[in-house]
């Protein structure tokens, strides 16, 4: 079985971090929630010999993780992410690994962020950071080494 975590566990032993790419990935300070959404692209059919009853097929899938938190200046995950608020294009992707409680981990290369809170809230609030981070071609998913193998 791979890793040796099992049960329950809180959702803060999720780790995110973030870079330009896989070799300069760091944690992201600060972050408070995360949600996950799968778009799945299902084709549907009506053949004759299923008399009127649809077949479908998968045939596409993306990836998009919602991540919120508080503006940490000087933390380089936090930083990182800040500094692609105002970029588009090419210049909008990077690399984001999520690195699961039981050690496996999710690596969107060239991902699309989209920073959505940007410094923004009352005057007494600590200031946000929000983003999206969608997949942009398809992730690499690495099971959880087991310890005895470590």
């Amino acid at each position: 079985m791979p890793g040796t975590k099992t049960g329950v566990y809180p959702v803060y032993e999720n780790q995110f971090q973030v870079g330009a790419n896989k070799e300069s990935l760091n944690n992201i300070a600060d972050m408070v929630t995360f949600s996950v959404a799968l778009d799945n692209t299902v084709e549907e059919w009506n053949p004759f010999d299923q008399k009127g009853w649809v077949r479908r097929l998968m045939t596409a899938k993306s990836i998009t993780i919602s991540i919120s938190g508080k503006r940490n200046i000087g933390d380089a995950g936090n930083d990182f992410v800040n500094g692609l608020a105002l970029n588009n294009g090419r210049e909008a992707e990077a690399c984001l690994q999520w690195t699961f409680p039981d050690g496996a981990k999710l690596l969107l290369e060239n991902a699309v962020f989209s920073i959505t809170n940007w410094n923004g809230g009352d005057s007494t609030n600590v200031g946000p950071l929000e983003f999206d981070v969608m997949s942009n071609g398809k992730p690499t998913y690495t099971e959880a080494e087991d310890e005895e193998s470590t």
